[in-house]
């Protein structure tokens, strides 16, 4: 008959106790659980998430530096980032950063193979005389070569970023 009696009043009562139960978790549950669970994925690069907290922090530190630059550039810049460092890994590139192992990867993969010929440097300081008044072509002739390979650098990074995307599952999520 007790058996009987308990069942019965757990039936009629288990709601209440089932709230009681959750109320009681979520009292007890840190809350760096809770948050956990609230942030959002802003994007995916292969098996790479990208929270939108993530996001939100390389974004307000971007703006300090760049005051007019959008989400969505930083959000292309973190995807580069892994992009780039996946591809030093496959060198085994190792250093202390990730910024210096992006460093030595574009040294040792891009920069390494620039050369800017003697022509090409005379060619841009004649052309731009006007911004050299004053200064003999010795003087800045470092600088231009230095100006000339970073531009080709450029060109030789957004070509190799476009190649790694291709290989590259990415998926932007909803756009707040």
């Amino acid at each position: 008959m007790g058996k009987e009696r308990f069942q019965k009043l757990s039936m009629q009562h288990s709601p209440f106790f089932v709230c009681f139960f959750l109320f009681f978790i979520f009292l007890i549950a840190p809350a760096g659980d809770a948050q956990g669970f609230s942030d959002r994925v802003a994007a995916f690069v292969d098996d790479e998430a990208i929270t939108d907290s993530e996001l939100q922090a390389q974004y307000q530190e971007t703006l300090k530096i760049t005051p007019d630059i959008t989400r969505d550039e930083v959000l292309n810049t973190i995807i580069n980032r892994i992009l780039i460092l996946r591809e030093a890994r496959k060198y085994r590139i190792e250093k202390p950063s990730p910024d210096e192992v992006i460093k030595e990867y574009i040294d040792l993969k891009e920069r390494a193979f620039i050369r800017v010929p003697e022509t090409e440097i005379e060619k841009y300081y004649e052309e731009n005389s006007d911004k050299f008044r004053g200064k003999e072509y010795d003087d800045v002739r470092d600088e231009i070569e230095q100006y000339l390979i970073e531009k080709e650098l450029n060109v030789r990074l957004k070509e190799t970023l476009r190649e790694l995307r291709k290989t590259a599952y990415i998926k932007i999520l909803g756009k707040k």
